[in-house]
């Protein structure tokens, strides 16, 4: 499957001048939701993402709200396993009560897009804090040209080498093409 694909044929894939939700800049976003707003293409990517820790047996699978919300489920879906979110507390994130994880529970942590990781460290530091297990992490994308690190193994479907750029040094601010939030 060429997940870059998917994401041109949703429209997904976008070029300009963007902040990204980490605070970096970058020639190029990826809209997730534009893309899982299918479901044959939510299905087919939570798939592929779930034949890659099919011999791991998983609890639940958890995501960092939003992004991670669908993503979750159709990963979940494929392993047989439960869903939850992490949503945000401040700094970090936490599972909203009545989503139980029971001690010892395993899980996998999934995200859409990971550019420095940060998401989906909370959501696993969550999820762990509450007694689960973590068994992996997953993304569709990296595009951390493989500097995300989670302390457990890590798969992507795909890699993207878009640059970032910290706000101070980026060359599309001084060329003044106009920045979108997203």
């Amino acid at each position: 499957m060429d997940v870059l694909e998917l994401y041109r044929r949703s429209g997904a894939l976008l070029e300009g001048h963007f902040l990204l939700r980490c605070g970096k800049h970058s020639p190029v976003f990826l809209q997730t939701a534009a893309l899982l707003q299918h479901p044959l293409y939510a299905e087919a990517v939570g798939e592929a993402i779930a034949a890659r820790f099919a011999d791991e047996r998983v609890d639940f699978v958890i995501g960092p709200a939003i992004g991670g919300v669908v993503l979750s489920f159709v990963v979940a879906k494929a392993l047989g396993a439960r869903t939850l979110f992490a949503e945000k507390n401040g700094e970090g994130m936490f599972i909203r009560p009545g989503l139980k994880v029971e001690a010892g529970d395993r899980f996998l942590a999934v995200e859409d897009v990971v550019t420095t990781g940060g998401s989906l460290q909370q959501a696993l530091k969550a999820a762990t804090d509450a007694g689960g297990t973590p068994v992996g992490a997953a993304a569709i994308i990296d595009r951390s040209g493989g500097e995300a690190s989670f302390g457990v193994p890590f798969y992507a479907l795909a890699r993207l080498d878009a640059p970032t750029y910290e706000p101070a040094s980026c060359p599309l601010c001084k060329a003044r093409v106009p920045l979108e939030e997203v």
